[in-house]
């Protein structure tokens, strides 16, 4: 499904959080798709199934995924306004990075640019 970096400083939990909302955000995983088990997905990884489940606990409180007890995770399919909540932070956490690119020299319309280049991009720009 996807590798992670054990010699990276970022907790290996959050790394697999941030590979799924990955596949999420992109569309590889769609809506209502069953994600892998823990017990499976922690195989495949080589990391402890206590790892995964706070991974999928995570992806949950955020919104990405949900479970059915006995049954597996889930995409979460997104509604429209289901989400302001989620938006918000994530425009909290725009506003502080812009403000760090502004302190650290970057110009405003460097700055622009780069969001409308992101824009342009679509859901699968990098």
């Amino acid at each position: 499904m996807f590798e992670l970096d054990v010699k990276s400083r970022q907790p290996i939990y959050e790394q697999v959080v941030d590979k799924i909302k990955e596949l999420i955000i992109n569309e590889v995983l769609k809506p209502d798709e069953k994600l892998p088990a823990v017990r499976i997905l922690a195989a495949d990884l080589g990391i402890n199934p206590n790892t995964i489940q706070k991974a999928y606990r995570e992806l949950e409180r955020m919104g990405y995924i949900y479970s059915l007890p006995g049954k597996g995770n889930y995409v979460n399919p997104q509604k429209p306004g289901a989400k302001d909540e989620r938006i918000d932070e994530l425009k909290l956490e725009l506003k502080r990075i812009v403000r760090e690119m502004l302190y650290f020299g970057m110009r405003e319309e460097d700055i622009k640019a780069f969001i409308s280049e992101i824009i342009k991009g679509g859901k699968s720009g990098d």
